[in-house]
């Protein structure tokens, strides 16, 4: 390691990172449907995490991603955010790639990367069947979605991952959806309230849009490395300029 190369620090996927409002618990059953899957989950594979996931990174990062739900075999499986799948790989492969990370990618452990100024959630804490949440489920999670929220007094940026896990961020500020469509690229500045987010900042958010690293969209090249790349760059530009 040179001098200008950053110190590796550490950051366990811990709900010491944000209040415990703002996680379910792993055997949460608000969503029947849910509770019904995990536990089939845990008669096949007992030994995965099986439960909902907590978000990973620290409560005073600037930039937050959010996606949709764990991956049965993914965030599932390991108990960790965007870990273990190939939607993770692809994601933080990206942020290594684009300087916003240092370390290295471990599908099963956070803890060979460094995400200092990140945190990233699902809208969904649970695995959902099909990867296919239903409103209901989006609905009963966003009380823990909005602790989370409430919680970065230094959020600046949400890159939403995906369609669904953009409206929904949009319901949390109880903004109109057909206002702010979604589109790969799309940014849109908000205003946020002291209800949304005590104490923030700046009362400003910048919501940025990218389809989501799923294997069904990086397969297909809807979504390429070089088009996540430059999501990222704009992200990491905007970040310097705050």
């Amino acid at each position: 390691m040179n001098a200008t190369t950053p110190a590796l620090r550490l950051i366990e996927p811990s709900r010491k990172s944000f209040p415990n409002t703002a996680t379910p618990p792993p055997g949460c059953r608000r969503c029947p449907r849910l509770a019904a899957y995990r536990a089939e989950n845990k008669a096949t594979a007992p030994s995965w995490f099986n439960g909902a996931v907590p978000p990973l990174g620290p409560a005073t990062a600037r930039l937050l991603i959010l996606g949709l739900a764990p991956g049965r075999r993914g965030a599932n499986r390991t108990g960790h955010v965007f870990h273990g799948d190939a939607s993770g790989a692809f994601l933080f492969h990206g942020l290594l790639a684009a300087g916003l990370a240092t370390g290295h990618y471990d599908g099963a452990s956070p803890t060979a990367l460094s995400l200092p100024d990140i945190a990233i959630s699902n809208a969904v804490a649970c695995a959902p069947p099909g990867n296919a949440p239903a409103r209901t489920e989006f609905d009963q999670c966003a009380r823990f979605l909005k602790a989370q929220m409430r919680a970065m007094k230094h959020l600046h940026i949400v890159l939403a991952l995906g369609g669904q896990a953009h409206r929904a961020f949009l319901r949390l500020l109880g903004l109109t959806i057909s206002a702010h469509p979604f589109g790969h690229g799309a940014q849109y500045n908000l205003t946020i309230s002291g209800r949304h987010i005590p104490n923030h900042t700046s009362g400003k958010i910048r919501l940025i849009n990218s389809y989501h690293c799923s294997r069904q969209n990086t397969q297909t090249g809807r979504l390429t490395p070089a088009m996540f790349a430059a999501i990222l760059t704009s992200v990491k530009t905007q970040l310097a300029h705050l």
